[in-house]
């Protein structure tokens, strides 16, 4: 990225940092689901994926920390989203267990950094 670019608010947040490295997996994720030609769920997967860092962005421009909130809440019902699709993805052979495993973590880490920085907001 140029060093002379605009920077908004999101991109120093750690929170939105790990959405946006969780999101690039899931798109790896739905790349493969597209050579499979199962396109309902590669966009499914895509818009879920983008969901996490997106709310995290677009509640960093709220006027108040109230209304980021909700935005951190609807990031962190993607998360728990992105888990049930995984789950049943590999339920269906469709990605591995250790891949499940690995992306699993990431999310449950993920939805405790949601819900710190959300408490850390209502203070």
């Amino acid at each position: 990225m140029p060093n002379n670019r605009i920077k908004f608010r999101f991109e120093d947040l750690d929170v939105w940092k790990s959405a946006v490295d969780i999101s690039l997996k899931l798109f790896a994720i739905a790349d493969a689901l597209e050579k499979k030609k199962l396109f309902r769920f590669t966009e499914q997967v895509r818009g879920a994926g983008l969901s996490m860092p997106n709310n995290i962005a677009e509640g960093s421009g709220s006027k108040s920390n109230k209304k980021f909130v909700q935005f951190i809440n609807i990031a962190r019902r993607s998360v728990f989203e992105n888990a049930s699709m995984l789950i049943i993805f590999c339920k269906i052979n469709l990605i591995e267990s250790n891949s499940l495993n690995e992306l699993l973590l990431e999310l449950d880490k993920l939805g405790r950094m949601l819900t710190s920085f959300s408490k850390s907001l209502e203070a």
